[in-house]
């Protein structure tokens, strides 16, 4: 040791059997210097490996987000900055001066290096676990499973007819390598696919959860048939055709002692965590833990060491409590420094200079271009037989053939195995950077963002059947919104055939700069205090109660910012399947008619969810305090206005679940003009005059259902038949929009002041009206145009 450093060596013995016992075996690893102090050992710092690491791991930092502050201007993802990163410092570049890396990145402190990336994977496979619910994505389908099974099965198919005819080309050392080139490039990344989603902010849009879905299915079968066939092909191991019985025990075992493990602790955790709070730190440590005894039992059975992770990271709940807060402390430290490790080693080990045999280089890049274009192909055909938009499976396409960290990593341990040599790691890592690029700005040119939330398949009243299950997404910012709200499920009529869900959403602003909270209330945790939330749940119990084994209610409490609240609604209704939302208005009365609260945040939430909602959307503007809310059984008396158009057919079929009950009295009044109108096209004709019929067949059955027909000549006489029909109704129902030019609302709009209600919405919604009647604007899901 030098006489500069005091530190000690550390020393590594080993006694051989024999005659050899007085040798001994001695290893100097100098961990960490005496610091500045100590001026000689100040000058060789970097011989020390502590200090070495942090300059290493601050080199890397500096540069990765020196580079995505640039390019991110241009829409590329952080993953590109740290593959940049990496190529940068390696041999192509910065290596290229003289002693760079036997400097600053020698042989020997490779293992440390290499230890913090390998955490970092396992974790960042752990947390995309965590933020999927395999629930929700498996809901997506027989559109799911198509695409997911002809994505994988097509190029898999390819893949092995391709390598039937490489292996008489080809030469044998060359073997192992193409087959792992092939598979790897037919493989689906569930973790990778999910991380772009996010990336994109499409992930809870139905692209999005149709991209989850089939890379899920995708994942599943290729990476199956892949590993047997190269287990089979390449002869590394046995291949006798069946697995042994302990091998499959044990592997079955640990599955489901990962989910029982996993499952029991997370549940345990959140019914010990206060309602609206964060889990506590010990909590973050105990499942920090379990992933690393979740690694370590998975490498001891035989299976890749990433596979516990992945588990155990699916069965904790996502969203809050849990899910959300183990996100939230560990994605900045392992998705910001640790996971991004691993892509800059990849790029350090990239040399891009020296090419010796370009000949297999051309080879490399055919089967990369060949296979992602089999990829695409598989995907986009299967997804446009599915009645995917064109521009919407194009977008999947490519989202679903990109690659990153997961493939990255299985290039990586190739290479270490010596399966490839550095060329063609080289080559496969600068078809990595090209082909992030791609798919991301292909994907993001593509997708309609404005139509996050708009499904392909109808979510309204209209088509769904009589006896089916009504879901209904209520949302509430005050206690008189969920008494409001509560008159009008009482009145849906919700019976043994016809069930009624209610998914209730509290909506409560967040106050400061603390994260967005979703909080699920059937998860059972345990309220710190006795809140305006709380009291608003109480109502909504006492109603399920009431109607036991009719209704069911769901209760969340979404806390966020204002200008983001329409995102928590439109995703909760798109989750749950909800065929309507009932929004409550942005005014609210006295009990003496005169209004105390006009809000015009409130109005802006609800014009944003009309414009981006999953489903049909109604407004509910509540007067029961007018009207000292008697109870349903008393009699309900409501009104429609019918002026045609599909906002008023979903209007129509609303009330006419209504008129179900005995209780309700229901009088549809459709405004005809005195002269002939052409302007509707012939096809909404033809379904207004169809839905019309039903009507009338139903009030011949049925006492409280009436029908009849006002003609009028200008939005004159309307306004004063809809102010006539205040006074005889508790509620009346109107669709939201209509045809501009029709006679009926000649004139109206001109005075629209409210434009998110409609002309006929406008009129019944005036401040001044100080009326003992309650309004309900109903809005048709807008579906996406194929």
């Amino acid at each position: 040791m030098d006489d500069g450093d005091s530190s000690p060596d550390v020393i590594v013995r080993r006694e051989f059997p024999g005659n050899l016992t007085d040798d001994i075996c001695a290893i100097d690893i100098r961990l960490h210097s005496n610091g500045a102090w100590n001026v000689d050992a100040a000058k060789n710092f970097l011989h020390f490996a502590l200090p070495r690491l942090q300059l290493q791991l601050t080199v890397i930092f500096l540069l990765t987000q020196s580079l995505h502050l640039l390019l991110r201007r241009f829409h590329m993802p952080r993953i590109l900055s740290e593959l940049l990163a990496g190529i940068i410092l390696g041999p192509t570049i910065l290596g290229q001066i003289p002693n760079f890396q036997e400097t600053l990145f020698p042989q020997e402190g490779d293992i440390y290096i290499d230890l913090l990336s390998k955490t970092g994977f396992v974790f960042y496979i752990f947390l995309s676990g965590v933020k999927m619910d395999p629930k929700t994505v498996m809901k997506t389908g027989s559109q799911a499973w198509t695409i997911g099974v002809v994505a994988a099965t097509v190029p898999v198919s390819i893949g092995l007819v391709f390598y039937a005819i490489l292996v008489k080309i080809l030469h044998r050392y060359r073997w192992p390598t193409c087959g792992n080139i092939i598979g790897i490039q037919n493989s689906f990344a569930f973790p990778v696919i999910a991380s772009m989603l996010v990336d994109l902010k499409i992930i809870n849009s139905e692209l999005g959860r149709l991209a989850l879905a089939s890379s899920l299915i995708s994942d599943f079968i290729s990476g199956g048939v892949i590993t047997i066939y190269s287990i089979y092909t390449i002869g590394s191991y046995s291949f006798t055709g069946t697995l042994t019985t302990q091998s499959v025990f044990l592997t079955t075992g640990l599955i489901l002692l990962i989910i029982f493990m996993g499952r029991t602790i997370s549940l345990r955790i959140i019914q010990k965590t206060p309602e609206g709070k964060s889990v506590t730190r010990a909590h973050i440590i105990l499942m920090s833990l379990t992933v690393l005894v979740a690694v370590v039992l998975t490498d001891n059975v035989g299976l890749p060491y990433q596979y516990g992770p992945f588990i155990l990271g699916l069965v904790v709940p996502d969203g809050p409590p849990l899910g959300s807060t183990l996100v939230d402390r560990l994605e900045t430290i392992i998705s910001g420094l640790f996971t991004p490790l691993l892509i800059t080693i990849c790029g350090m080990k990239v040399d891009l200079i020296q090419v010796y045999n370009l000949t297999f280089m051309v080879h490399v890049w055919f089967f990369v271009c060949f296979f992602f274009g089999v990829k695409l192909l598989s995907i986009f055909c299967p997804a446009v037989m599915c009645r995917v938009p064109i521009k919407d499976a194009g977008a999947l396409a490519f989202i679903m053939s990109t690659q990153g960290v997961v493939q990255m990593n299985l290039y990586y341990s190739n290479f270490v195995n010596r399966t490839f040599d550095g060329e063609t790691f080289s080559m496969l890592n600068a078809a990595v950077l090209i082909l992030i690029a791609t798919t991301h700005l292909m994907a993001k040119s593509l997708y309609d963002y404005s139509r996050m939330y708009t499904g392909y398949q109808k979510r309204d009243i209209q088509h769904i059947s009589p006896n089916s299950e009504l879901r209904v997404l209520a949302c509430a910012h005050r206690i008189d919104d969920v008494l409001g709200v509560r008159k009008i499920l009482e009145a849906s009529f919700p019976t043994r055939e016809s069930p009624l869900s209610v998914y209730a959403l509290h909506l409560v602003e967040l106050a400061g700069r603390a994260s967005p909270l979703l909080i699920d209330h059937q998860l059972g945790q345990k309220s710190s205090n006795v809140t305006r939330t709380q009291k608003m749940i109480e109502v909504l119990y006492a109603y399920e109660q009431q109607y036991l084994g009719l209704v069911s209610v769901q209760q969340f409490t979404a806390m966020s910012l204002t200008k983001f609240m329409h995102h928590d609604i439109c995703s909760v209704a798109f989750d749950k399947l909800a065929s309507l939302i009932i929004l409550p208005f942005h005014r609210k009365w006295t009990y003496q008619g005169k209004m105390i609260l006009d809000s015009n945040v409130l109005r802006v939430i609800n014009t944003n969810v009309l414009e981006n909602a999953p489903c049909s959307v109604s407004i509910l503007v509540d007067r029961h305090k007018i009207r000292r809310m008697s109870p349903l059984s008393s009699g309900y008396n409501v009104g429609l206005a019918f002026f045609g158009g599909t906002d008023d057919r979903e209007a129509l079929a609303y009330a006419k679940r209504m008129a179900k009950s005995p209780v309700v009295h229901l009088t549809v009044i459709r405004f005809v003009p005195w002269d002939l109108y052409a302007g509707d096209s012939q096809w909404d004709a033809v379904l207004d005059a169809e839905i019309l019929k039903e009507t009338r067949m139903q009030g011949a059955h049925q006492d409280n259902i009436v029908y009849r027909e006002e003609r009028v000549k200008d939005g004159a006489e309307t306004a004063l038949l809809i102010h006539a029909m205040e006074e005889a109704f508790d509620l009346i129902i109107v669709g939201r929009c209509h045809s501009r030019d029709m006679p009926q609302l000649l004139g109206l709009s001109e005075w629209n002041d409210l434009p998110e209600l409609g002309p006929v919405g406008d009129m019944l919604a005036a401040s001044e009206l100080n009326r003992p009647v309650s309004v309900l604007v109903v809005q048709h899901q807008v579906v996406r145009k194929k």
